[in-house]
């Protein structure tokens, strides 16, 4: 599976699935401030560039599709969901820790 990794092909499928898990993490659980947005914006594009491989290839093994689909689609599909996941789950953190600390200002 890494010998299919420096294709133009397939680095042109890993950076558009990084970027459009992220743009839809960004949907997903809007930014309240620009900041943010571009915060989670770089923070999904650098986890789907970084781990979009290892993640398509375990996705595609667990619906047992590795054999039936090419190697951009696998890299697309990995990059795209590594990106989605790493800001939505760091977002919904975010948000609880900021309600939290404002719960503790409100305290006397």
């Amino acid at each position: 599976m890494t010998d299919f990794a420096n294709e133009p092909t397939v680095w042109a499928a890993r950076v558009i699935g990084a970027a459009s898990g992220a743009a839809v993490s960004l949907v997903y659980l809007l930014p309240k401030s620009r900041r943010e947005a571009a915060s989670r914006f770089v923070t999904g594009l650098a986890c789907g560039l970084v781990f979009g491989l290892p993640t398509g290839v375990w996705i595609t093994t667990r619906l047992d599709l590795i054999d039936r689909l090419s190697a951009s689609e696998v890299m697309l599909t990995g990059s795209a969901a590594a990106s989605l996941s790493a800001w939505w789950g760091l977002g919904v953190l975010s948000r609880i820790a900021g309600r939290l600390a404002s719960r503790n200002d409100r305290r006397p």
